[in-house]
């Protein structure tokens, strides 16, 4: 590459982490900054329940995931597709097994001892890493600015930079969204973030949340406007989450933005016919509640119940409500989401720098030398491991292009 020319990686995700290694396995000094105290802390926490490292669907299926941005991310993804992902865990040290959804985790189930061989491995190449200094921008010379703990201010003149600093979901753990106004601010184009694979408001009456907050509506299938999603979903003091609704969460939010509220359509009983179920309920009750008939003959357990009575109100019990009727309603049940909730509660955001603004090689069109990867890039994508394989292919692509630019003289 000719005159050792340094390199800066900002952010020490699995983005930044990633280009690092591609860099410096091309011979490359590396200097990863990052302004918390050691990296690959988000990765940390994804991991706490299974490290999701990616999907073993077919490529075309898999590229599909991301949406409008599947005709940018597709040849990236196909550059440094699962398989590869796959072959760099193992190699170090963490081989990988396909579960039965067809998420692909390691065999050690969590991200800490992956990420432990990594920044062993990082070490051995001699990326060097700066902790504790935030990234403020460039001076009017180009220079990077980062503030270090003591809020000295440190100018860093790089011959290419990786931006690498995530998106605005789960900012205690470093992504908190403060690069957007630097990137606005020198007139590079971002599209607004926003909350992706969350939570929905919910205005639950107090005593349904007293009761019901923290309990699981499982089995449950959620629809909207044509798509169907079976799995189970939490009921919050705030609303509804979990891993169905976060499949739907782009289309119910942005429903949300244009109508103001969404229409979340819930089946309680998923392995029943609304027939057969109308058929059980007809039974005679004696002397059982409605609540004890819904749930020894319908087979529901009591947020469930507790839902319907929320949703439909105390007419529910009335005689006036027929078995057929109260059936169609377990099975079609309306709910009404108000917001979105938190993008700090968010598992992944949506938005960041917008694509149109980067070359194919995710060089920033207005800052010659300076690439972008991983969540700050404008794409979102289900969990299910889409999110780390967008995240580790832009990564891969975004160091190539580095080493591309540099062999080229272009500096």
């Amino acid at each position: 590459m000719g005159g050792s020319p340094r390199i800066v990686i900002v952010g020490g995700g699995p983005a930044g982490l990633m280009a690092a290694e591609v860099i410096a396995a091309a011979g490359g000094p590396v200097t990863v900054y990052d302004h918390m105290p050691t990296m690959g802390r988000k990765l940390l926490m994804a991991g706490r329940g299974g490290l999701n490292l990616t999907h073993s669907e077919p490529l075309d299926r898999l590229t599909g995931r991301y949406g409008p941005a599947a005709s940018r991310l597709g040849p990236m993804i196909g550059a440094f597709p699962p398989a590869a992902l796959r072959d760099w865990c193992e190699s170090l040290g963490q081989p990988t097994f396909v579960g039965t959804s067809g998420r692909v985790f390691p065999v050690g189930f969590k991200a800490s001892p992956l990420l432990r061989a990594w920044l062993h491995r990082l070490n051995r190449l001699g990326v060097s890493f700066v902790v504790r200094h935030r990234w403020l921008g460039w001076d009017d010379a180009g220079r990077l600015i980062f503030q270090g703990p003591d809020r000295r201010l440190d100018y860093v003149k790089a011959d290419a930079t990786v931006l690498a600093l995530g998106g605005a979901s789960w900012p205690r753990l470093g992504s908190d969204g403060l690069w957007v106004p630097i990137l606005t601010g020198h007139g590079i184009p971002v599209t607004p973030l926003r909350p992706a694979n969350c939570g929905f408001v919910v205005p639950w009456s107090d005593v349904f949340r007293r009761r019901f907050a923290g309990q699981p509506l499982k089995p449950v299938t959620l629809s909207f406007r044509g798509a169907t999603l079976h799995g189970e979903a939490m009921v919050t003091a705030r609303g509804l989450e979990g891993g169905a609704l976060y499949a739907l969460s782009a289309a119910l939010r942005e429903a949300i933005a244009v109508d103001g509220g969404a229409t979340l359509t819930l089946d309680l009983r998923p392995g029943l016919s609304a027939g057969e179920l109308g058929r059980r309920l007809q039974a005679p009750r004696g002397s059982q509640s409605l609540s004890t008939a819904l749930r020894k003959a319908g087979g529901l357990a009591p947020v469930a119940i507790g839902l319907i009575r929320e949703v439909a109100g105390a007419d529910i019990g009335s005689a006036r409500v027929g078995a057929d009727a109260l059936a169609a309603l377990i099975k079609a049940l309306p709910l009404a989401l108000t917001a979105t909730g938190p993008i700090e509660r968010a598992i992944s955001t949506a938005g960041g720098l917008a694509l149109d603004g980067l070359d194919e090689c995710l060089m920033l069109r207005g800052k010659p030398g300076v690439f972008a990867a991983g969540e700050m890039l404008d794409w979102e994508a289900p969990t299910g491991g889409y999110l780390l394989q967008g995240t580790f292919s832009t990564a891969v692509a975004a160091a190539r292009g580095v080493l591309a630019w540099l062999e080229s003289g272009s500096r």
